[in-house]
């Protein structure tokens, strides 16, 4: 891996901020952002990079490889909890198990957000449609990994109160997914006259917007660290060494594709990244018997930054080398 590629991705003055959140919380500094706040930022993101992903894809030929390729993005995100279960069968109770898979096969918003910044800053080119394949990749890894509870729990909590309706539709028109989609549908049938106008809000802002979430996601990681001696070393060695995997398995399937190199590699970042924000929702009401905070801090206090410092620079070096 390239140490100049390295060194740009851990002195991204973003990523710098995200490690000052966490240094804000062990020096236990007051620094806080208002939930509100966090909440508005979280928005801004969804909508900024769904609104632009459409209008990209407006400009883009919907041809068989975009097809091809969010088939292989919705694949990935129901085969990843299958084959993470069962590993993880061997380290925790079945219902921890389902919801740790499910949270590794969906995606990040913000790993995909910052891979985004991460290309803008070394100026090489993607394609606005996998922000279709990152609202695709919410819905099944969460079926999926509630299918498996179902199938292997001996007498699974609230079977009598338990309605696929309503875990399908909580899977599918979750907050994040349903901003995600509709703002790629509004970006899609915008005018070019339209989106130039609204450039200062949706691209202008974005880098600053994007620094200060990482701020916050640092306060909340930090927040998270003290429950990793719950999780034990096996947990968090799983939650290093499943992004690499899922991104080898991604980097594969790019070649199949014929993606190019920025695609390439936000297609990768999806498969490697972990969720903590709509799974968790749906596992908090599908499997309430399960630890929250497991999933939630080997996801986001683990294999979050991981991904954000070594994953990004080392994903795209790779790629480079198999482009080369």
């Amino acid at each position: 891996m390239n140490p100049e590629l390295l060194a740009s991705t851990v002195l991204n003055p973003a990523v710098l901020f995200f490690f000052l959140g966490i240094l804000a919380v062990l020096t236990r500094s007051d620094l806080e952002i208002p939930q509100s706040i966090s909440k508005l930022m979280s928005l801004y993101l969804l909508l900024a990079i769904g609104f632009k992903g459409g209008v990209e894809l407006s400009h883009s030929n919907l041809g068989s490889e975009i097809a091809l390729t969010l088939l292989a993005a919705v694949m990935m995100s129901a085969l990843v909890p299958v084959y993470t279960f069962f590993v993880l069968r061997r380290m925790v109770p079945v219902h921890d198990a389902a919801a740790i898979a499910a949270t590794y096969g969906s995606i990040s918003a913000v790993t995909f957000i910052t891979a985004v910044g991460f290309l803008q800053a070394l100026d090489v080119s993607s394609s606005g449609y996998l922000v279709a394949a990152m609202a695709l990749m919410e819905s099944p890894a969460i079926i999926t990994g509630l299918v498996l509870y179902r199938f292997f729990a001996a007498d699974p909590e609230g079977a009598e109160d338990f309605s696929w309706p309503r875990i399908l539709r909580e899977a599918c028109v979750n907050g994040s997914v349903f901003l995600i989609l509709g703002s790629l549908v509004i970006g899609l049938v915008t005018t070019d006259a339209h989106a130039r106008g609204l450039a200062p809000f949706t691209e202008d802002l974005f880098k600053g917007v994007l620094t200060l979430f990482l701020l916050d996601m640092g306060l909340i990681a930090g927040r998270r660290l003290a429950a990793l001696r719950e999780a034990g070393s096996r947990l968090i060695l799983f939650a290093l060494l499943v992004p690499l995997v899922n991104a080898a398995l991604g980097i594969t399937l790019t070649v199949v594709l014929g993606l190019g190199v920025g695609d390439a590699l936000l297609f990768t970042v999806l498969c490697a990244s972990a969720s903590y924000i709509a799974v968790p929702a749906a596992m908090h009401l599908s499997i309430p018997q399960a630890n929250a905070s497991l999933y939630v801090t080997l996801s986001l206090a683990v294999t979050f930054p991981f991904n954000i410092v070594v994953g990004l620079p080392l994903y795209l070096a790779v790629l480079r080398w198999v482009h080369a």
